[in-house]
């Protein structure tokens, strides 16, 4: 049973001008993606977090601008598929709005951008050696997630739940929600430990809970936006 978020139900006072720029900026990455036609592939492997790049027997290399900070930015804006895009940014616009009216256009894009390099730090620490391209949002996004469940822990989530053929629509609190996201990602991460190779694809785990944990401390740090308190709806 799969459960996917569609909307909280929280009135914002202010409009998420920076949730919707990233959306805009992704898709468009994406679009740019695909139009590379059979290029993608030097793309990704390029611009995408390779750990075995940054870590090696001998320490840490590859730190400066041009080796680790541009490629992390860049691959937080590529996508491995429609899926992994539209996946990414359905959480991106469920979860942001609400923490970008928290703390304010600036401090939300700082947040987006500390926990997405954050994530990227932690998959490449626990997957030393591994020669894969690890790509996406979902590391920045994380951080909005654990945000927002600093924040709003008692907002009400319309969860869709989907098995096979059937479909179940119902709100969840928000701490449910993202706690029961958080578990998975950490559990699976935990598990990945043990069987991972420096050939073995999937997901970079470790990635979403460096981000989320980010997140979450920041959003303990920052200091709301004036004006920018949020209603929740009961």
């Amino acid at each position: 049973m799969v459960p996917l978020p569609l909307t909280d139900h929280i009135r914002r006072r202010n409009f998420w001008t920076i949730t919707l720029a990233l959306i805009i900026a992704n898709v468009w990455v994406f679009l740019l993606e695909l139009a590379q036609g059979q290029g993608i592939n030097r793309l990704v492997f390029v611009y995408g977090i390779v750990p075995a790049r940054y870590v090696s027997l001998h320490g840490f290399k590859n730190l400066t601008l041009d080796g680790f900070f541009v490629p992390v930015l860049v691959s937080m804006f590529l996508h491995g598929g429609w899926l992994h895009l539209l996946g990414n940014m359905l959480f991106l616009f469920v979860f942001g709005r609400s923490v970008e009216d928290r703390y304010g256009h600036l401090k939300f894009l700082l947040l987006y951008l500390l926990s997405g390099f954050a994530g990227a730090s932690l998959h490449i620490l626990l997957n030393a050696g591994s020669r894969l391209p690890s790509i996406g949002a979902s590391g920045a996004i994380a951080g909005v997630l654990g945000a927002y469940f600093i924040c709003f822990p008692r907002a009400r989530i319309t969860t869709l739940f989907f098995l096979i053929f059937f479909f179940w629509r119902v709100e969840l609190p928000a701490v449910l929600v993202l706690g029961y996201w958080f578990l998975i990602q950490f559990v699976t991460g935990y598990q990945m430990l043990a069987i991972q190779s420096a050939t073995g694809g999937g997901v970079a785990w470790w990635a979403h809970v460096g981000g989320f944990l980010t997140g979450l401390v920041l959003a303990l740090i920052l200091e709301p936006a004036h004006g920018g308190a949020v209603v929740e709806v009961q």
